[in-house]
């Protein structure tokens, strides 16, 4: 017997072979070539149909015998590898949109080549056979009896040459189906769904490797870049972080149909970022004009400007809505950023004339006036403390300057340092007191605290002591002498200072409290004979030092029979 495309003279050395054996050779030349070549998969039950093409692949695997025999034992030392790997990975992964790692697909596929490795096995059942081309294409099709017709049309030329060739490359020039390979599949070691695992693939329990990285990036990636959203659908991404360009809006009714929509939506820091954006593609006059009939936007807009401090712009907004007393505000508030003393208060004299209302204006007028005053001050009292004459500015340096402290520090500055100075002078208390309409508990406090700092105690006297139109002198204070003690105590007063201001204390109970907290025995003593109270004189007899005066005072009032006591 003769087989098509040899000549009359050769003989087809495949007959003979058992039909075990030529599965089993199938089966080599199956995974040596999915292994090598990625030469698609043909693991279907077929009965050859091309006996020179597969004698000669016969011919090329029994040379190939040492190679296979290698490949085999580099095979097992990997699967060794693949089973230490195994042990020390997960099988499961992260979600993924790309429809080739979906687990499904994969269980699938698993599932097919464990029933392709079952028709293998099956050696008795050959009636079933279904016969098939090398083509992948069932004996007698109609596409199989065109290619037929076109194969036995070839000329005899083209046979020459494939029959000179090596039986590698020979092999290589058969007729090939559409694969059910890719490229990519080759490398990450799987094929496309749906169709069969090779067999080493089939045999091993090992998850797929990836032998390369992906070339490409699924499509659906790059919807987030998309520059085709509509205004709503912007505003929504932009809602929820997402990235989106703004620049495809280009004319002004796009663009203000995004700052609706971004209006609509409620959300302060979309609407920022629109009018970020319509503030660096529009001018002023058309994003004024927009704005002054959007109250929100308009309000974000100012705010914002507020926060990266664009005063230049905010006041060209507010001169164009005509809001003068806000204009005027915000004018004002740039000289927190001039540091220049005589600038500053030059900056404040030019505020002086803007459109406040009448509380701002005096506010602004006493600010000009308080800066001038701190300048005079603090250049008189860097002289003096250069040529340390002034005995309170060699006792306590100055630790700071004057300049741009309030009004309430300058006050403190003033009773400090310039106590006894004129009314005349800048630098008295008392002008400033006037001057600045200084109320007189705020003026007492202030002075108490600077005098009591510097232990002058005949000036906290000074302070308090009042005379009326007959001459006779009174303490009074305005703060209440409760508060005086107070002040007195946390600047370290002496006991015979406390006890003066204690007893002047009107309310019985808040003096005694604070007698014995500040431990004025002689008041606490007082205040019990009073009130003709032995059982209260008798409890703070255990609070005094054994044997002291006070102790002798006290034993001396429970004993005196002049006394009657309400207990």
């Amino acid at each position: 017997m003769t087989t098509r495309g040899l000549s009359g003279n050769q003989k087809c050395d495949w007959i003979g072979w058992r039909p075990k054996d030529l599965i089993l050779c199938g089966l080599c030349s199956i995974f040596f070539t999915r292994r090598f070549l990625c030469i698609p998969d043909y693991s279907r039950k077929f009965v050859v149909q091309e006996p020179k093409a597969f004698g000669a692949l016969l011919r090329r695997i029994q040379k190939e015998t040492y190679s296979v025999s290698l490949f085999l034992s580099l095979q097992m030392n990997r699967t060794k590898g693949d089973e230490e790997e195994y042990w020390n990975s997960s099988k499961f992964k992260a979600f993924t949109f790309d429809d080739e790692d979906d687990e499904l697909s994969q269980l699938k596929e698993s599932k097919r080549a464990v029933n392709s490795l079952r028709d293998f096995v099956d050696d008795d059942d050959e009636d079933d056979l279904e016969r098939v081309s090398w083509t992948g294409e069932p004996v007698g099709s109609i596409s199989w009896s065109i290619k037929e017709t076109a194969g036995n049309s070839g000329s005899s030329h083209e046979r020459e040459q494939l029959k000179n060739r090596n039986s590698f490359s020979t092999y290589a020039q058969l007729p090939k189906p559409a694969s059910t390979y890719s490229l990519s599949s080759f490398f990450r070691g799987r094929t496309r769904p749906g169709s069969f695992q090779s067999l080493s693939d089939a045999l091993s329990d090992t998850p797929a490797k990836s032998y390369a990285p992906e070339l490409g990036r699924p499509k659906g990636e790059y919807r987030d870049y998309s520059n085709d959203w509509s205004p709503s659908d912007t505003v929504r991404r932009l809602r929820k972080g997402k990235v989106c360009s703004l620049e495809r809006f280009r004319s002004l009714q796009d663009k203000i149909q995004l700052l609706e929509e971004a209006v609509s939506m409620h959300d302060g820091n979309v609407i920022t970022a629109v009018l970020i954006f319509l503030k660096r593609t529009l001018s002023k006059e058309i994003l004024f004009r927009e704005l002054e009939v959007r109250q929100v936007a308009l309000r974000h807009l100012i705010h914002f400007l507020k926060e990266i401090g664009d005063q230049k712009l905010l006041l060209d907004l507010f001169r164009f809505l005509d809001r003068t007393e806000e204009l005027a505000l915000s004018h004002y508030r740039e000289h927190l950023n001039i540091q220049d003393p005589e600038k500053r208060k030059e900056f404040l004299k030019t505020c002086i004339g803007l459109p406040f209302s009448a509380e701002d204006s005096a506010h602004i007028q006493d600010h000009y006036t308080l800066l001038e005053r701190q300048i005079i001050i603090e250049a008189n009292d860097r002289h003096l403390e250069l040529a340390g004459q002034t005995e309170v500015f060699r006792k306590h340096p100055r630790k700071a300057s004057i300049l741009n402290m309030p009004l309430v520090t300058t006050l403190f500055y003033s009773c400090f340092y310039h106590y006894t100075e004129a009314e005349g002078t800048f630098s008295s208390p008392v002008n400033l007191k006037k001057t600045f309409k200084i109320p007189d508990k705020q003026y007492v406090l202030t002075a108490l605290a600077a005098r009591a700092k510097l232990r002058a105690w005949h000036d906290v006297d000074a302070l308090f002591t009042t005379k009326n139109w007959l001459g006779y002198t009174k303490k009074r204070a305005p703060i209440g002498f409760h508060r005086v003690v107070e002040i007195l105590h946390k600047n370290s007063a002496p006991v015979q200072v406390l006890q003066e201001y204690v007893n002047l204390v009107e309310d019985v109970d808040t003096k005694l409290n604070l007698a014995t907290k500040f431990k004025c025995h002689d008041v606490v003593i007082d205040t019990c004979r009073d009130l003709k109270d032995r059982q209260q004189l008798l409890a703070y007899r255990s609070k005094v030092d054994k044997g002291s005066a006070e102790e002798e005072k006290i034993d001396a009032l429970l004993n005196s029979s002049q006394i009657r006591w309400k207990n």
